[in-house]
């Protein structure tokens, strides 16, 4: 077998970059020259690799004149002729047919064996197509993959191996996220558990109710609803964190594994997978470790997870970075937008909420004093009522000096960072519009691709597709 591989990849790369040679001037070196080279073995490295793999294929051919499949008999009817996209290019490749005995079944020996059936893709072209999807639109991999490699799937072949794989993901992904989760250890020099949730929107191609001033001039009767709408994407985040590095405030982040979802009423499918990617990171952490829950201000995320027993033994904080954007309202509307006053106050207790155990207790205190030093403007104390909320609500939530002691973060960054990279970067960009399958196909592979799964991923993907 190998001494037939060889012989046909030998004999493929001399005909055609013989070939090439014949017309080239090499007279002298010029860049152009050198491209021409370049892409003169590209082809025939290209060409060598098909031939050798068809030679490869071949020697595994079923030459009988029948065969026994599962108790039924198969008798040969002919060769058939079928082209596949392999990582050295397109290949034809012949394959002798069987048929039953009734002509109602046919079975390719060679295709079965080779995992093929029913695929154009082999399955190395097939995990590169969806790794670039999980990054880029099928036209852009299209594009990428005629620049950077000897495979030239078009957009159209992408997006059907997109749906078809993304279809197999989502029937089996809690037992397909179980298995990965199954092989993984928390990183080395674990303490610390920390868990967060976040919303991001997402245009979905499907009817929603207008928003927005409605048009001054008059047009008749204005439609009530658009064809499109935007709903939330959920997005959740579990965070392996170790010690603090010298001369620093904060914990090491280890590692980070997500969750998403496309939008959903009450969000069912999301938690449900968020509760299990957080049980199972818990049994790899052990008793000893930390657990913490980091969220912004958002009434519904708290409300969920005070209702859960889950997050009984979690300890809880509003994410610093969103405390810190309701302290510069509240500054705003104390003293006004761009005062210095309110440069002055927002910098004293920012320090203040890092270092003193009674921070926001404190900055409730300032609020009413300066509130009743002050005559404010009606939109001005209400703003303020709204920050007062804020901060009475939150206030068992903001133990930043006591974290910060402790070694235990303080912000919801992996999940912000999540919601952006994850979903509208890719999921957000001109003109996107998203069925809720197609958005969950992407999403599917981009929590993959951004928790450092994609391989065991990958590997779970095929198995399952061999089953099916």
């Amino acid at each position: 077998m190998i001494e037939t591989m060889i012989t046909a990849m030998t004999d493929a790369i001399k005909q055609n970059l013989g070939r090439f040679c014949e017309k080239g001037d090499f007279s002298r070196l010029t860049p152009e020259l050198t491209e021409a080279v370049t892409a003169g073995m590209k082809q025939a490295l290209s060409l060598a690799g098909v031939a050798g793999y068809r030679a490869f294929l071949q020697s595994y051919e079923v030459n009988a004149a029948a065969i026994e499949v599962e108790g039924e008999r198969y008798r040969f009817k002919r060769p058939v002729e079928k082209e596949y996209l392999t990582p050295f290019g397109f290949m034809v490749l012949p394959r002798n047919l069987f048929q039953n005995k009734s002509d109602t079944q046919s079975y390719i020996p060679l295709e079965a064996a080779w995992g093929m059936t029913g695929e154009f893709m082999t399955v190395e072209v097939r995990e590169a197509v969806l790794f670039s999807s999980g990054f880029v639109t099928p036209e852009e991999t299209q594009t990428l993959l005629e620049k950077s490699a000897l495979f030239h799937p078009s957009a159209t072949a992408i997006k059907h191996v997109l749906a078809a794989k993304g279809r197999l993901i989502a029937a089996h992904k809690d037992e397909l996220d179980a298995a990965i989760r199954q092989e993984e250890e928390a990183p080395p020099g674990t303490r610390v558990l920390a868990a967060s949730l976040d919303g991001a929107n997402v245009l979905l191609n499907e009817k929603g109710v207008k928003r927005g001033r409605p048009s001054e001039r008059p047009k008749g009767d204005e439609p009530t609803t658009t064809p499109t709408a935007y709903k939330n994407a959920m997005v959740g985040s579990v965070s392996f964190y170790g010690e603090v590095p010298q001369d620093e405030k904060t914990p090491k982040r280890l590692a980070c594994r997500y969750t998403a979802h496309m939008p959903e009423d009450h969000a069912v499918t999301f938690k449900a997978q968020f509760e299990a990617e957080l049980r199972d990171a818990e049994c790899q952490c052990g008793p000893d470790v930390v657990k913490v829950l980091l969220l912004d201000g958002a009434r519904p995320l708290w409300n969920y997870v005070e209702s859960r027993p889950c997050f009984k033994d979690y300890e809880k904080g509003i994410d610093y970075c969103h405390t810190l954007e309701h302290l510069s309202l509240a500054g705003e509307a104390l003293f006004g937008k761009g005062a210095t006053a309110a440069k002055t106050w927002y910098d004293k207790y920012r320090k203040i909420l890092l270092e003193s155990d009674t921070g926001a207790r404190q900055i409730l205190r300032s609020m009413e004093y300066h509130a009743s030093a002050q005559d404010l403007s009606a939109t001005r104390r209400k703003e303020l009522g709204a920050q007062r909320t804020f901060f009475r609500r939150n206030k068992k939530r903001m133990t930043y000096a006591d974290f910060r002691r402790r070694g235990l973060p303080i912000g919801s960054s992996p999940v912000e960072a999540a919601c952006k990279t994850l979903v509208k970067t890719r999921m957000c960009r001109s003109g996107m519009r998203w069925s809720r399958d197609g958005g969950e196909h992407i999403l599917d592979l981009r929590t993959y691709i951004k928790s450092n799964r994609w391989d065991a991923a990958w590997a779970k993907i095929k198995e399952l597709a061999k089953v099916a």
